[in-house]
């Protein structure tokens, strides 16, 4: 019995190690399940060449939004269709505030940031559904 236990143990041990040699892991550094990144404040104001003056007026406006997504996101309550569209109130809210803040080109910059965030690839619609889908 000692000895099952004790080759048991070898075989079990051996798995993580197995588990770890998975050819088709993420590149390092990469999010996983294929999760998207959220910018960080430093590399929105990289991206938006923001001033040192800018810097601390878009940082508040920035860490409010995603202080509002991370409750939208733990609220349970609240359908996930009814979530898109409080998530874009949050979105546009913030645009609001941004654009008295930056120049036309920044703001150019970060409109189409948020575009390019927004969009992801969506599998083709079902027979009859017209509907897009975000």
């Amino acid at each position: 019995m000692i000895a099952t236990l004790a080759v048991g143990s070898l075989f079990a041990s051996g798995i993580p190690s197995q588990a770890q040699e998975n050819t088709n892991a993420p590149a390092a550094g990469a999010p996983p399940g294929g999760m998207r990144v959220r910018p960080n404040f430093d590399t929105l104001a990289k991206n938006l060449e923001l001033t040192d003056a800018q810097k601390p007026q878009v940082k508040v406006i920035f860490d409010e939004q995603q202080q509002k997504m991370k409750e939208l996101r733990a609220d349970t309550s609240v359908a996930q269709t009814d979530k898109r569209a409080k998530a874009k109130e949050i979105r546009d809210a913030a645009t609001a505030k941004l654009k008295p803040i930056l120049t036309a080109e920044q703001f150019a910059k970060w409109e189409k940031m948020g575009t390019g965030m927004r969009q992801r690839p969506t599998a083709a619609p079902a027979a009859g559904d017209t509907a897009p889908k975000n």
